[in-house]
């Protein structure tokens, strides 16, 4: 499957010419649970980098919900995970995703989205809808790349990342993944924030 054949179909959504890296994906993923049975929900997966990484922490545990809106990565995420249950659907409708599996809330939504790429009206209603979905320990990842960072929708994003969580912790850049990222976690949803 072609990564920069669906970046050029649709940059908006796909974000990226190539997939994060193994090192950005276990930075990214290390708010999962390695005990007990969470729900964790990763937006945005394409390829999978992110999934591999959720599914090694998982071994076998709780359940992993897979949210993508490209349906050609959507198809072949599935193909490779059978165990993962992937979903071609929007990021804003995680709160209905959910509740279509009988589930009121995630332990953990980890994201692949391309925040940089997405209008301000955009980042909001996604944002609001990961609040929604957590309970108040849940956990937020997402990450940046480092050359973007200081660009209007990167700043915007992480304002309003501080504005729903209590706590923005950012990890030191990942230098091994291309280009270079930083992960942002975020815990203590603060319901009610815009």
């Amino acid at each position: 499957m072609s990564f920069l054949l669906e970046f050029v179909r649709d940059p908006l959504t796909v974000g990226a010419i190539a997939p994060s890296g193994a090192a950005l994906a276990r930075v990214a993923t290390a708010a999962v649970p390695r005990t007990g049975s969470p729900v964790v929900v990763e937006l945005g997966p394409g390829t999978g980098a992110f999934t591999h990484a959720i599914q090694r922490r998982l071994a076998g545990r709780g359940l992993h919900i897979a949210v993508e809106v490209n349906p050609r990565f959507a198809r072949h995420l599935g193909a490779l995970h059978p165990g993962v249950d992937v979903v071609t659907a929007d990021a804003t409708d995680l709160v209905a995703v959910l509740a279509r599996r009988g589930i009121s809330q995630a332990d953990v939504v980890v994201s692949g989205l391309p925040w940089a790429a997405f209008a301000e009206h955009r980042q909001r209603d996604v944002l609001s809808a990961v609040v929604a979905a957590l309970p108040p320990h849940g956990v937020f990842t997402t990450f940046a790349y480092l050359h973007s960072r200081w660009l209007p929708p990167a700043r915007r994003l992480l304002m309003s990342l501080r504005s729903r969580f209590d706590e923005v912790v950012v990890s030191r850049t990942e230098w091994a993944n291309v280009p270079p990222a930083l992960v942002y976690y975020c815990r203590r949803p603060v319901t009610g924030a815009h």
